[in-house]
């Protein structure tokens, strides 16, 4: 590879692998097409030519003086495939896709900052059953320390919450939920990393909404005071229930987010036997085993480190703990968002009492 003016970051190297294995699995179903929108010096174009058997790949860089590098680090995939270079803005590049009713199985856009002016177009590149993968480097906005940027670029509210990375990839699938139903498409998330720094989505688009995927848009509730948290869809919106306050303080209200499922299990189990096979490395096999690990069953998630500060009992350990409140009839795993967090559908109450239960029965 050669670097010249072009962007590359070594250490993302898990979310390119990510992107390789998403490839991969679309490359089983037949053809693969893949539009690179935002390429830098062209590695994840390569890798998707060399590593996923694209059958076509569209790089492409805003920026025309990195048309060099892209031509001189693509080379080796000319006359393997079908290859086409361009240095064009994403947004005229997706209107000239739009206008040539032209679509792909994988659109990889990269962004910096935050893409939400890009999604709708994004959206529309993408074949029915195809999957866009996208990147943020907004981490502020997101994650409750710019409400009113959060307005301006996700159009919802973003409040300081203990889960950050979790919020935030929640409300970057409601911009491409809402999106999407407003194209007449559904949306299915395949799994969604974090590193802190960039926020990364993979999503699956459907040629319509599944049944009732309309309540998974919603809103996370935090209290502050005594650290529980509510959910509520959407179309079931009501009165929110008394916390554990004596004197409450307002709600920390965060959405419209995307309160369902963030992941696939039957792609992330796809993905695990294709990483077994090579081209991947340690951190990439982490986050999937992480993700499948989780049982993304709810949006509530809270960190050990506040559970052991308002528990009585003190610091427990999360596997632990999550055995207890299995054990009490609710679900209950470790987040494979961001690390040492549990997710469960147990009232705050009730797991802050299993947090400081003894070693008795509920401990075998």
């Amino acid at each position: 590879m050669r670097l010249g003016e072009g962007f590359f970051r070594a250490d993302s190297r898990p979310a390119r692998d990510l992107g390789v294995l998403l490839a991969r699995r679309l490359a089983g179903q037949g053809p693969l097409e893949v539009l690179d929108l935002m390429a830098g010096c062209g590695v994840r174009s390569l890798r998707y030519g060399l590593e996923a058997g694209a059958s076509a790949v569209w790089a492409n860089d805003a920026d025309p003086e990195r048309l060099p590098v892209l031509r001189t680090n693509l080379e080796p995939l000319r006359g393997r495939l079908a290859l086409r270079l361009s240095a064009l803005t994403a947004q005229k590049l997706l209107a000239a896709c739009l206008l040539r009713d032209q679509r792909f199985d994988l659109v990889d856009l990269d962004a910096f900052g935050c893409p939400g002016a890009l999604v709708p177009r994004a959206l529309e590149a993408v074949r029915f059953g195809g999957v866009l993968y996208l990147a943020s480097t907004d981490g502020r906005s997101p994650t409750g320390h710019d409400r009113t940027a959060a307005l301006r670029s996700l159009g919802a509210a973003a409040r300081a919450h203990p889960a950050s990375w979790e919020l935030a990839l929640r409300l970057q699938l409601g911009v491409l939920a809402r999106s999407a139903w407003s194209l007449g498409r559904g949306l299915r998330p395949l799994l969604n990393v974090s590193d802190g720094r960039t926020f990364r989505t993979a999503v699956q688009v459907l040629r319509s909404p599944e049944l009732l995927e309309e309540d998974r848009l919603g809103l996370l509730a935090h209290c502050h005071g005594c650290g529980d948290q509510q959910v509520q869809s959407l179309r079931r919106l009501r009165r929110w229930q008394p916390c554990g306050c004596a004197a409450p303080p307002p709600l920390a209200v965060s959405g419209p987010l995307w309160i369902g499922p963030p992941q696939d299990p039957a792609w992330l189990e796809g993905l695990i036997h294709l990483a077994a096979e090579g081209h991947v490395g340690e951190q990439a096999r982490r986050w999937l085993s992480g993700l499948a690990a989780d049982s993304a069953d709810g949006a509530r998630v809270w960190p050990m480190a506040e559970i052991a500060r308002r528990s009585p009992g003190g610091t427990v350990r999360l596997r632990r703990l999550g055995g207890r409140v299995r054990l009490a009839g609710w679900s209950a795993s470790a987040s494979g968002v961001m690390p040492g967090q549990l997710r469960s559908s147990a009232p705050w109450r009730q797991v802050l009492e299993l947090a400081a239960a003894g070693d008795g029965t509920l401990d075998r």
